[in-house]
């Protein structure tokens, strides 16, 4: 029921003016409400609208994972790179040593040296010695070798062979030793030599060869 508020009059619900007075009535106070409630029902609330609070609850956890560091990138950062800067100088290498250098070459003997020979041959036939070695024996035919003590003509017999012996100067030194001939080598009448052993010799000592008998001559370089 709608009462008038002029005259007191009640009215039906639904007029909008009192049987009583003809005066415009006020609407009831729950027919407000359920004004409401109609235009509530007529347009709902989105549903975008409801669901927006979750959604929005979901960020928060976005932070958490981007505050946590990844166990993979100090790990990377902090191992250092086993291969050199680009552009960084390599060290250059260590230059190579020099070769050592070559010996000097003995210094020459301060005399000169001969042999000659005493007995058998050519008594008296004179051989100049050299710096270095002189070997003594006889002119082979199948090579064309000369050696520096040629006793070719001294020997008839050739009981001299072709490489006989070997008498070397070094310096002040002076040595003679067989070299594989089949009669062998002597020095003042001693004992064999044996081969590849040298002996040294000094002014006035006889080589033997063969038959052939030959004296070291020895004078100093004034």
């Amino acid at each position: 029921m709608i009462k008038c508020s002029e005259c007191g009059y009640e009215n039906m619900d639904g007029l909008d003016y009192c049987d009583g007075c003809g005066a415009k009535l006020a609407p009831s106070a729950a027919e407000p409400a359920k004004a409401e409630e109609a235009a509530a029902a007529e347009h709902p609330a989105p549903a975008a609208e409801e669901a927006k609070p979750a959604e929005e609850a979901k960020p928060a956890e976005a932070p958490a994972q981007a505050e946590a560091p990844s166990a993979e990138a100090p790990a990377q950062a902090e191992a250092p790179s086993a291969e050199a800067p680009t552009g960084e100088l390599q060290p250059k290498a260590a230059p190579a040593a020099p070769p050592p250098p070559s010996p000097a070459p003995a210094a020459a003997a301060p005399f000169k040296a001969r042999l000659v020979i005493v007995r058998g041959g050519r008594k008296g036939q004179e051989f100049p010695l050299e710096d270095g070695n002189n070997q003594i024996g006889r002119w082979d035919p199948d090579t064309g070798a000369f050696p520096e003590v040629d006793l070719d003509a001294d020997d008839p017999e050739a009981k001299i062979s072709r490489r006989h012996a070997l008498l070397r100067i070094d310096g002040g030194k002076i040595t003679v030793e067989d070299i594989g001939s089949l009669n062998g080598t002597y020095v003042n009448r001693g004992a064999r030599l044996q081969p590849g052993s040298p002996v040294e010799l000094k002014t006035g000592d006889e080589v033997i060869v063969g038959k052939t008998f030959l004296k070291l001559v020895v004078e100093p370089i004034s």
